[in-house]
């Protein structure tokens, strides 16, 4: 069933959301990836995973956890927290959405200061091909208190949607659990802001 199908008849919408851990700037190590599962607002379970620190590797990584998992089937709505994972390391959102055959979609809890994202993109390899997915990720859409860009679905549809995901605050739950879930298994304990 479609997510339009599902706002209208006020079903059930599944939806994973994805976040990366607290990391240290020029750390090697892989930074911790949780999505969380959630039908509606409650959380029905997880994947984890790891990406490399301004590689290349989110698409894949988020692929390899979803595709195999029990959960894909049952997923209405991707949803991610920007479009980059551990800094740098963009998500190449119309090749998601593509392989998991679902919207897949960043969520901001503000506009992004594009000048300063390219300023820090310059500064890493391969800044033109970087710029280029976030290019590629379309327009940001702005739909109070959300910012966000979707491949693979209509942006009133999935501005309906995120807030129907959304239980308190101005981030949908799957991502703020995702959040709450990285920071506890970093820092010992959740953080502030999620």
């Amino acid at each position: 069933m479609d997510l339009e199908t599902l706002l209208e008849q006020n079903r059930t919408i599944r939806v994973i959301g994805f976040d990366d851990a607290p990391f240290i700037r020029c750390a090697t190590q892989p930074v911790p990836v949780a999505g969380v599962v959630c039908a509606g607002t409650r959380f029905e379970g997880m994947v984890w995973g790891q990406v490399t620190p301004d590689g290349w590797d989110a698409t894949e990584v988020l692929c390899n956890l979803l595709l195999p998992s029990k959960f894909l089937a049952q997923l209405h709505l991707v949803l991610l927290d920007g479009i980059s994972l551990a800094g740098f390391n963009i998500v190449n959102l119309p090749l998601l959405a593509k392989k998991l055959q679902r919207p897949c979609v960043t969520v901001m809890r503000r506009y992004p200061n594009m000048q300063a994202v390219e300023y820090a993109i310059r500064r890493l390899p391969n800044p033109e091909q970087r710029l280029a997915l976030i290019q590629e990720a379309g327009l940001i859409y702005k739909d109070p208190p959300f910012y966000f860009q979707v491949c693979g679905g209509q942006p009133e549809i999935v501005a309906k949607a995120l807030r129907r995901l959304t239980d308190c605050g101005n981030v949908p739950e799957a991502l703020r659990v995702a959040h709450l879930i990285t920071s506890a298994v970093v820092k010992g304990e959740s953080g502030r802001q999620a």
